[in-house]
């Protein structure tokens, strides 16, 4: 288990990340159609992400004049773009004297380079490579598909994040009124299953303090090329930006 922090956004980041979201959306006709992140829930790794064809971009918005209260770190920033084998970017805004609006103060997309400080433009990385998701990726879909089926059923949720070193995934309002939390593991085909962590006893310990409830939830994955119910074939990767069967039966409560 890792600690992680808990940064709530205040109103004028929330006003940032805002102006930031619009321009990124008004670069692209119609606008982005595949955001990853585009909500202000900690924890934060990044404040936005997004995919465009085969890449998938990261980004860290900063104030240039250092007077904003900016959640999360470079370092978060790093371990999800690592995990996912995408940009890492930086998008530098700065508050407008008159008016107050955040603007980028970088032209075109206003994305650098977070390592090396060159502009970022999407559409010129995007190729027709196939590129196979990362086990971060999957993860992180597992998340979402667990995610919005509690949101489904009616559950408000509390905090959710898809980093798949950190233990518990979810935590929402469960039946009793109470905070419940919920582990999730994802699996490729030929696998229809996933295991309960080894350290669930660790797990719940950790989680105590809040709540003694906890959920497992397996979620599947295979490409649309394939049927889970098919038995002895080759598995067919699961390609960013393909579709993808999803075989998830609800959430778990495992035994103390």
């Amino acid at each position: 288990m890792y600690d992680i922090e808990m940064h709530e956004a205040s109103p004028e980041f929330r006003r940032c990340w805002q102006a930031a979201g619009s321009h990124l959306n008004s670069q692209v006709q119609d606008g982005l159609q595949t955001w990853l992140r585009a909500h202000l829930t900690p924890p934060f790794l990044e404040h936005l992400s997004f995919r465009l064809g085969n890449q998938l971009f990261f980004i860290r918005l900063e104030d240039v004049d250092g007077r904003l209260d900016v959640p999360g770190s470079l370092r978060g920033l790093f371990a999800i773009a690592d995990g996912c084998q995408g940009s890492a970017c930086l998008m530098p805004m700065k508050k407008k004297l008159i008016g107050g609006d955040w603007i980028p103060t970088h032209p075109g997309w206003g994305l650098i380079d977070a390592r090396t400080k060159e502009p970022i433009n999407p559409v010129s990385l995007v190729t027709d490579e196939k590129i196979e998701m990362t086990g971060w990726e999957l993860h992180d879909f597992a998340v979402q598909v667990v995610r919005d089926q509690l949101l489904k059923e009616g559950y408000r949720l509390m905090s959710w994040q898809g980093n798949p070193n950190v233990d518990p995934s979810i935590w929402f309002v469960g039946d009793s009124e109470g905070p419940e939390w919920v582990v999730v593991r994802a699996v490729r085909y030929p696998d229809k299953d996933a295991n309960r962590p080894r350290n669930w006893n660790e797990i719940a310990a950790g989680c105590a303090r809040l709540s003694k409830i906890g959920h497992f939830a397996s979620v599947a994955f295979a490409s649309t090329e394939q049927e889970f119910a098919t038995d002895g074939e080759e598995a067919i990767p699961l390609w960013r930006g393909h579709g993808a069967e999803v075989r998830y039966e609800g959430l778990i409560q495992p035994p103390c």
